[in-house]
């Protein structure tokens, strides 16, 4: 299954309502659970970001989808990249020719 790397910030109202951060990751994952995709770790993190996200899901339709559905919620804006295990890293190289 693909994997992501999400990095995010909060928002204004991602700040002024950050006690409410656990309970919204909790609600994330379930959200990502019911597309067939899981976290595979989260840490709330000091420097550019707020948070750190890697996750697992069946496609980029379905990441874009989960995406989508966290900035509507407008407490958070986020950057994706897609990430690569070492087999799949491999399969890459060997590509170059």
């Amino acid at each position: 299954m693909p994997k992501y790397v999400i990095l995010m910030n909060w928002t204004d109202q991602g700040v002024a309502t950050a006690k409410d951060t656990v309970n919204r990751y909790t609600a994330a994952k379930q959200a990502l659970e019911s597309k067939r995709g899981s976290f595979d770790a989260i840490a709330w993190t000091i420097g550019p970001y707020d948070l750190v996200a890697v996750v697992d899901v069946p496609d980029e339709e379905t990441i874009a989808a989960f995406n989508l559905q966290l900035a509507a919620s407008g407490n958070l804006r986020s950057v994706t990249m897609r990430a690569f295990n070492e087999d799949e890293m491999t399969g890459i190289i060997g590509r170059m020719g």
